[in-house]
């Protein structure tokens, strides 16, 4: 399969260049949304950073939230003149030792790619299976008009999808690149216009950053960044944030902020930012340059980037496979649920962006490992000090599919040092509030939407039944068993069988196989 993209700066400017992914079909899953629809005996576990309660009613009307009622105690049988009664025509799940989580925001979601060879159907459904109800999409990378198409038919629940936000790449559609200040701000006024809801940035002189971040503030919107090495030297995390950026992507201009002794990364000096390796192996060195943790520069990077309402998105998971190529590339989802041409964009090559496994070792992994440690050090004392964390993927690249990649940075932010109540903060509310749609999603709460995650294991102690694959566990009689895997995701009062989507995939999956004669094989092995 031919290979496209030299850089994730390359990638996401030229998206507009890429022939748009196949549409999603109508929707013929789920059921509802009813005049009203009650949870019954569910555990909560709410986006608020509230412990587990339960047993509780929830009372659905339409595609909101009515009411939340305790109606018992653990191990007492429930008294039915304590609960509240179903209307005629409505709908009753029982729930009953199961657990409940505000629908899933994954503030990192592109929606595939030509390149990935994939249909939204496919990535949509991966979604969806993972509870993952509402995704930002960073950098509308089908187009804006397709993004928007996609995000009113989800709206009106006429695809099975999650709720969609278009950020554009800045620059998006514009004849020519963006050279001027009174430019940037025509194109910032334009992409208001046709409704995208806000920008992804990659980089810019200063005075057109500087211009087009403080024009978008001034429109009302939201914005993101992955500050590319390309222009890091001269526009970092704190520039960006004191010119009104809202939220970061990754990592990438945070270490730069923090330089105390130099004022670019310490390259190697044949280094080339189009050579994959180069620009990955290089990175996995960063940190180590950075000020050290709990030093005076870092503590006052830190404490600014709080003060200024300021959210990053780590996306930890999509270089995991920077510090562990083995364990990411042989993931026990990618048989049954990676498309081939998903599977052949992974494999190593000069041309398509991040399969920088020309060398890939020892050496090189052990400096991810360190990078990791100081990274989620950061990112966890962050947290600790009040600041906004949110769980992204940035699914579609390096060995991560969409859902399995989203659970995966819930896990790494358990690593990272949070509660996992506060993983689930940052997977909810969290996304709620960075999103400005604190009001609507992100927890479980009277007038907001009815988007819900229902799992019957309890996640709290062990994440890994999040997995559509679920995860391994020993019976009393010494039996061999898999648990786990979400069971409805509910998103507008629709419920969803999220096992029954993951069945879709691989369903979709084995066809393509047949259809090619395609086997997922180990680069290099015959």
């Amino acid at each position: 399969m031919k290979k496209l993209l030299l850089s994730v700066f390359v990638l996401c400017i030229q998206l507009t260049a890429w022939a748009q992914i196949e549409s999603a079909p109508e929707r013929t899953e789920g059921e509802g949304p009813w005049s009203q629809l009650i949870i019954r005996g569910v555990t909560l576990i709410n986006g608020n950073g509230a412990p587990p309660l339960g047993p509780v009613d929830i009372v659905v009307e339409e595609n909101k939230i009515a009411e939340i009622k305790t109606v018992g105690y653990p191990g007492v049988e429930i008294q039915d003149s304590n609960r509240p009664k179903l209307k005629p025509g409505g709908k009753e799940l029982d729930a009953s030792g199961m657990y409940l989580m505000p629908g899933f925001i994954d503030m990192h979601g592109h929606i595939g790619g030509e390149a990935q060879g994939v249909t939204a159907e496919y990535v949509f459904k991966l979604w969806m299976g993972h509870g993952v109800t509402t995704i930002r999409d960073p950098s509308a990378g089908n187009g804006l008009d397709w993004v928007l198409e996609h995000k009113a038919k989800s709206a009106k629940n006429k695809i099975t999808a999650p709720r969609i936000l278009a950020y554009t790449a800045f620059g998006q559609g514009s004849k020519s690149k963006i050279s001027s200040v009174e430019a940037a701000k025509e194109w910032v006024q334009d992409n208001a216009e046709k409704g995208a809801d806000g920008i992804k940035f990659f980089g810019a002189k200063p005075e057109i950053m500087q211009a087009a971040l403080e024009e978008n503030k001034s429109l009302g919107l939201r914005s993101a960044m992955h500050h590319a090495q390309m222009d890091v030297a001269r526009w970092n995390v704190i520039n960006s944030a004191r010119a009104g950026l809202t939220s970061m992507e990754h990592w990438y201009g945070l270490p730069e902020a923090l330089f105390t002794d130099r004022t670019v990364q310490h390259y190697k000096l044949d280094y080339n930012y189009n050579n994959e390796q180069d620009r990955f192996s290089e990175a996995g060195k960063l940190w180590e340059q950075a000020a050290p943790p709990y030093s005076e520069r870092w503590n006052e990077v830190m404490n600014e980037l709080i003060e200024l309402d300021f959210t990053i998105d780590p996306t930890f998971n999509i270089y995991e496979a920077s510090r562990d190529l083995m364990r990411t590339r042989r993931a026990e989802w990618h048989e049954d649920y990676t498309m081939p041409s998903l599977w052949e964009f992974y494999q190593p090559s000069k041309i398509s962006h991040g399969s920088y496994w020309h060398s890939w070792g020892t050496e090189q992994e052990t400096d991810w490992r360190k990078n990791y440690q100081l990274w989620m050090t950061f990112v966890n004392e962050y947290k600790n000090r009040g600041g906004r964390v949110t769980a992204g993927s940035d699914s579609g690249f390096i060995f991560q599919l969409y859902g399995f990649a989203y659970i995966r940075e819930l896990e790494l932010l358990r690593e990272a040092g949070f509660h996992p109540l506060e993983v689930m903060m940052s997977a909810t509310l969290n996304g709620a509030e960075a999103l400005g749609m604190e009001d609507k999603i992100g927890s479980v709460e009277i007038g907001k939407l009815a988007d819900f995650v229902i799992v019957e294991e309890n996640p709290l102690e062990n994440l890994k039944v999040l997995y559509g694959t679920g995860t391994i566990k020993l019976t009393e009689d010494n039996e061999v068993t898999r648990v786990g895997g979400v069971k409805y995701t509910i998103k507008d009062g629709i419920i969803y069988d999220a096992q029954q989507l993951l069945k879709d995939v691989k369903k979709m999956v084995k066809q393509n196989k047949d259809k090619t004669g395609y086997e997922i094989k180990q680069p290099g092995m015959k």
